[in-house]
């Protein structure tokens, strides 16, 4: 089983580094955000089963000499308050660290949908009381906020789509129409679980400089995909003005300068120079629509995120 252990262990370096790295640096996702969001989602789950699994079979190698034989010895082991011969201390670490970093993941994981769940639940009740419903449509709701401000809260029952007076003030008819669907985008598509996902995944691995950079990497794939339905509501311009006129909004302004209210505008909006954000990407990407992933590449990428959900089983099936 040690075999299995090193493949396991360096499945998850390579899962760790530099495949995440390269994925984050590539272009080509930007033309295809829903299928870099399945290689970004298998990448995190086979690289945690690898991660796990190298520790747990390298801390049963003493018990068994597979990891169903080894499980069951090492429970009789238990009952019995014995060690097998062989046993070091490096085994009994590992699989202590095979337990505290599974539970911990799954634990975070919990802990970090009920706590979003909870504050949607009362955001939403808030919104609720505070707000009054947009005229034609009731699931969009309206507060009385200067700041241009627009964003979703999923619920199972009642979700909602919030805009405020200032951007209702900011944005025409048209730019409101885009705005509207693409936070109604991200409800119909539960973009929210796949981001308090990865947020879990950054939360229990702070220190894993990589758990942040799929954190930014997915939320800029799921506002893409967003963009992507509103795209069929309004044209591409009309979304585009409508993202860097909310976001030079959010970013501030000098005094006296204008916002950008042509496509012309938004285009130098996003060619200025301006601090990393997620409105950027998306203006750019509309303004020059990067080229679309061909069928035959769409299939090899998601055969190779199937793979790698894959593999780290097959390893821990054939050790």
């Amino acid at each position: 089983m040690l075999i299995t252990a090193l493949c396991l262990g360096l499945l998850a370096v390579v899962l760790a580094w530099p495949v995440p790295v390269l994925l984050a640096r590539a272009a080509w996702p930007a033309g295809s955000p829903g299928v870099a969001l399945v290689l970004w989602q298998s990448i995190a789950l086979a690289g945690g089963l690898a991660m796990i699994g190298a520790l747990f079979v390298y801390g049963l190698i003493p018990f068994g000499a597979n990891p169903v034989a080894g499980i069951r010895s090492l429970a009789d082991h238990l009952v019995t308050g014995s060690v097998p011969a062989g046993t070091s201390l490096d085994h009994v670490l590992a699989l202590c660290g095979a337990l505290l970093l599974g539970g911990h993941l799954v634990l975070n994981l919990a802990v970090t949908f009920v706590h979003a769940e909870r504050q949607q639940r009362r955001h939403l009740n808030l919104v609720r009381l505070l707000s009054e419903p947009l005229e034609g449509r009731p699931s969009t709701r309206v507060i009385d906020h200067a700041a241009p401000v627009a964003y979703c809260l999923p619920s199972v029952t009642h979700s909602a789509t919030v805009l405020s007076r200032g951007l209702l003030s900011l944005l025409d008819a048209d730019q409101v129409l885009a705005v509207v669907a693409h936070e109604e985008a991200h409800l119909a598509q539960r973009h929210h679980i796949v981001l308090v996902a990865f947020k879990s995944w950054h939360n229990a691995l702070p220190w894993f400089p990589i758990a942040n950079r799929a954190e930014n990497a997915v939320a800029l794939l799921v506002e893409m995909l967003a963009d992507d339905q509103a795209r069929r509501a309004v044209d591409d311009h009309t979304l585009a003005t409508a993202i860097a006129l909310v976001g030079s909004a959010g970013l501030g302004r000098e005094p006296g300068a204008r916002f950008p209210t042509e496509a012309a505008d938004a285009a130098a909006f996003v060619s200025s120079d301006r601090p990393a954000d997620l409105v950027t990407p998306r203006v750019r990407r509309l303004l020059a629509p990067p080229p679309r992933l061909s069928t035959a590449a769409c299939v090899a990428v998601v055969g190779s995120a199937a793979a790698l959900l894959v593999l780290p089983t097959l390893l821990l099936a054939q050790a």
